[in-house]
């Protein structure tokens, strides 16, 4: 009888523990799978460009995660405007970790424009498990035709004219310019280097009343070299003179930065960021030269580089009221 008083409280001891544990378990929710840095890869096949054509596109993904990749279903899209047949693919099965599965698309490319152009091409994968992320997107950029060699070759508008023959100029859209004499004596004269920003860049080297810079319309600029930012010399024409520049290195990645200029006049000195470099007393109009008391400015502003990497071309903003007299990179 003594053993059997001893022993129950042990075994009593022993019953709660079986019985505690257990239950303790059950109520821990299953952990949810964690998304990993190794993320599913989309990938697209080159676009024939050579339009008119219906051009045969394949995009692959790959189940780079740690789970079994399910359910997986892949859209295509181009170019606004561009019918893509069809838009999304369900792929059968699932896929295990380092497997690959395609669709193909079929999508309308019409005729070829002249000039370079750059055609952007988007492909999207959602899928359950794999890397837990449920999506993964990926873009492809086809070309077609080649940069402008150089700014100069890009100049579309007149932004100077000598004071006995202001009718050539049309910086403004209304006939206005600035004067040649007033940018001379503030050192703007034809292949002057301008000092802006820690970029060495050189006043529009072309005879007055001719075309002398750039109305920005997302023109291509073939431009080469590294450096810390991308340094831009111009003015704008009302106040809202500002846009993204996209820079394509040689290994195939961008950048893409935003700048702006004020307006030649009225507008703050340094609105969108920009430096003052000169600023002349009056301006050319159509009946000669006037405006006297008002100045009119020239401004500096830039974009942020890879150091790292070499550029190839630059894509300029698409807004006409950036005017851009050159640029050049800075170290």
């Amino acid at each position: 009888m003594k053993s059997a008083r001893l022993i129950s409280p042990l075994r009593a001891v022993a019953v709660a523990a079986v019985m505690l544990l257990p239950a303790h378990a059950a109520t821990a929710a299953p952990a949810a799978p964690a998304a990993t840095d190794a993320k599913a890869e989309v990938t697209i096949s080159p676009v024939d460009l050579d339009g008119p054509v219906i051009s045969t596109v394949e995009v692959t993904v790959k189940n780079a995660g740690p789970q079994r990749l399910r359910s997986l279903k892949v859209s295509f899209a181009g170019p606004t405007g561009w019918a893509v047949q069809p838009s999304m693919r369900s792929v059968d099965g699932s896929l295990a970790t380092g497997a690959s599965a395609s669709a193909t698309f079929q999508i309308q490319v019409p005729e070829k424009r002249s000039g370079f152009v750059i055609r952007t091409f988007t492909a999207t994968a959602t899928y359950e498990g794999g890397d837990g992320l449920g999506t993964a997107t990926a873009t492809r950029s086809e070309r077609s035709g080649s940069p402008q060699a150089n700014l100069a070759a890009a100049y579309n508008n007149v932004a100077v004219t000598d004071e006995s023959a202001t009718t050539a100029g049309n910086y403004d859209g209304e006939g206005n310019s600035f004067s040649a004499q007033k940018l001379a004596e503030v050192g703007l004269t034809p292949g002057a280097t301008v000092n802006a920003l820690g970029a060495a860049l050189t006043w529009p080297n072309v005879p007055v009343g001719t075309k002398d810079n750039v109305a920005s319309s997302g023109q291509a600029i073939t431009l080469s070299g590294k450096g810390s930012k991308l340094v831009f010399l111009g003015s704008g024409v009302t106040s809202g003179a500002t846009g993204n520049t996209t820079v394509y290195y040689t290994d195939g990645t961008t950048t893409t930065g935003t700048f702006g200029f004020p307006n030649w006049s009225f507008d703050p000195l340094t609105a969108h960021g920009a430096t003052l470099v000169k600023s002349t007393d009056g301006r050319n109009r159509p009946s000669g030269y006037g405006n006297a008391t008002v100045k009119y400015s020239v401004f500096a502003n830039s974009v942020p580089l890879d150091p790292s990497k070499t550029i190839e071309f630059v894509v300029l903003p698409p807004n006409a009221n950036v005017h851009i007299f050159d640029m050049a990179i800075a170290p």
